[in-house]
């Protein structure tokens, strides 16, 4: 216990404090240190890839599929899994969370990290995609970090014999260990949002819960077609429903981005909004929710079949800005088109419930919960997705361990919906800083090549707009 708190600490707790005018004093942790100056390095290093290249990435999103022979998933549908994953709790909560800390002015600083996250998304989306290999048990390809780390390390070592790396597999254990805490956050919260809502027993909702996704993940390929409905329809439904507050608010909206640009540059919000609230909480709850650098998007990436590497990268990266810029940015503009007074004194779920029955009445509180279940179920089903080639990767290929997994994760869900088991959390918190850092150690050194897939892809667009 003493052990994993210390662990805890160091990627978590406050590494650097920097003085502040006043007296004050704000900390930037072991993984803002590595993923905010990493994110600005991919970003100078692909010249502004997010803006430069975004419409290319909805041209990509949009493009429809000219072979029926693909193997695996397509490039959108691996788009789709990582969305499911990435658009969650954090989505949601942590949004909450870092409103609350550092005010309007947090918003702003969510949408620029969003910017730097989406060029480390692109490196290592297209990493994936250079070193997939065959998926000898599910069809079509496998791979992420887990695998490019180990071609890194037997390549630097010289000894391409190796079965197993050090850090790849580190990496590996350390995805396992986070995705079966998170598979206890998520019943967790799914549990107490459908009591609050609509006053069901912890130990019902954690049965139809653990039944419906055994279904779905003890089956071969049936993740990515459920995901193919659900995700689509849970994303879109939020937008709307959200998109009709701002236009039933819509005479507020002036003072509501007047207030997160006066507050993002003000010397208390840049300080508390911008690294404070965001990139610190953003880090700490977000990387949950835009996963950029943490290593578990490639996972999906590298399952796809797509004609260039790059392009699984631009798909990754847009999203990145899917979930922060369109997804995050609804759940705040629910909060701040609310009252103060409707919201005062509430945090987490409470305070967005209560956002919610404002602009729509009980309807709200009842649409809160059941998003939550949606954003969560599909984390879920999506996060075993990730697991499958880490699983592979330490046992190899067989259905023993992929299905000995699969029934942890579940027992883990099941516990969740009866009880919150802090340690386990914390556990879950270790296991995403560990493969962040064990990711970013070759993701440095390994960019260069997908930069050169990079500049291949772009000769490609100026032929094909040449053709025109």
């Amino acid at each position: 216990m003493k052990l994993l708190y210390a662990i805890y600490d160091f990627m978590w707790g406050d590494l650097v404090t920097i003085p502040l005018p006043g007296g004050g004093s704000f900390g930037l942790s072991l993984l803002v240190l590595i993923l905010v100056p990493a994110g600005i390095f991919f970003t100078l290093r692909t010249r502004f890839l997010p803006v430069r290249l975004f419409p290319e990435m909805i041209r990509v999103t949009l493009e429809k599929e000219t072979s029926s022979k693909k193997e695996g998933i397509s490039g959108f549908q691996a788009l789709i899994v990582s969305t499911a994953t990435r658009v969650g709790m954090g989505n949601l909560a942590g949004v909450v969370a870092a409103v609350s800390a550092g005010g309007a002015g947090a918003v702003f600083w969510m949408w620029v990290t969003a910017l730097v996250g989406s060029a480390t998304a692109f490196i290592e989306a297209t990493l994936a995609q250079l070193y997939k290999e065959k998926d000898p048990l599910y069809g079509g390809y496998r791979g992420g970090p887990a695998y490019f780390i180990h071609a890194f390390m037997t390549r630097r070592f010289g000894n391409k014999a190796r079965r197993w790396s050090i850090t790849a597999v580190l990496f590996a254990i350390s995805g396992l260990i986070c995705w079966c805490g998170i598979s206890q956050v998520i019943g967790n919260s799914v549990s107490s949002s459908m009591y609050n809502a609509f006053q069901i027993p912890p130990l019902y909702t954690a049965i139809a819960l653990v039944a419906v996704s055994a279904v779905i993940v003890l089956r071969k390929n049936a993740t990515v077609k459920v995901l193919d409905v659900v995700v689509p329809i849970m994303a879109g439904c939020y937008f709307f429903i959200t998109l009709f507050i701002i236009i039933k608010n819509a005479s507020l909206l002036p003072g509501v981005f007047q207030r997160i640009f006066a507050e993002a540059f003000g010397l208390r919000q840049a300080v508390a909004g911008g690294f404070g609230a965001v990139i610190m909480n953003g880090v700490k709850r977000g990387l949950f929710s835009n996963e950029a650098g943490s290593g578990s998007a490639p996972c999906a990436a590298a399952a796809a079949d797509i004609d260039h590497p790059a392009k699984e990268g631009l798909l990754q990266a847009f999203g990145v800005f899917l979930d922060t810029i369109v997804i995050c940015s609804c759940s705040a503009m629910i909060m701040l088109l609310a009252p103060a007074e409707r919201i005062e004194g509430l945090a987490g779920m409470d305070l967005l419930q209560a956002a919610m029955e404002y602009h729509l009445g009980r309807f709200g509180v009842v649409f809160i919960a059941l998003t939550l279940l949606l954003f969560s179920f599909s984390t879920f089903i999506g996060i075993l997705f990730y697991a499958r080639s880490n699983v592979a990767y330490l046992c190899g290929d067989n259905w023993a361990s992929q299905t000995a997994y699969k029934v942890l994760a579940l027992v883990m869900l099941f516990i969740g919906c009866l009880a919150a088991y802090t340690f386990v959390w914390d556990l879950g918190d270790v296991g995403i800083a560990l493969m962040t850092i064990f990711n970013m150690i070759v993701l440095l050194p390994m960019s260069k090549e997908a930069l050169v897939s990079l500049r291949d892809y772009e000769t490609v667009i100026k032929r094909r707009k040449q053709a025109k």
